[in-house]
């Protein structure tokens, strides 16, 4: 399937999840926080949320600065 993340298209496994997309890419899963269309995702909900064919996903670290 096709995707979006962060603006760039991407292709995963039909069968992809958030916590197989973030695995497929190679994102340490601390400090991150994902949202797929627009809708933030529980972390503890990234291993049974699939992602669609089409999606946008974005993934947002957090950084620290002053």
């Amino acid at each position: 399937m096709n995707i979006q993340v962060n603006g760039e298209a991407r292709e995963l496994p039909d069968d992809s999840t958030v916590a197989g997309v973030l695995a497929a890419l190679d994102v340490p899963e601390q400090g991150v926080a994902v949202a797929v269309d627009g809708v933030v995702v529980r972390r503890a909900e990234w291993p049974r949320t699939a992602v669609g064919d089409g999606a946008h996903v974005e993934i947002l670290t957090a950084v620290q600065g002053g």
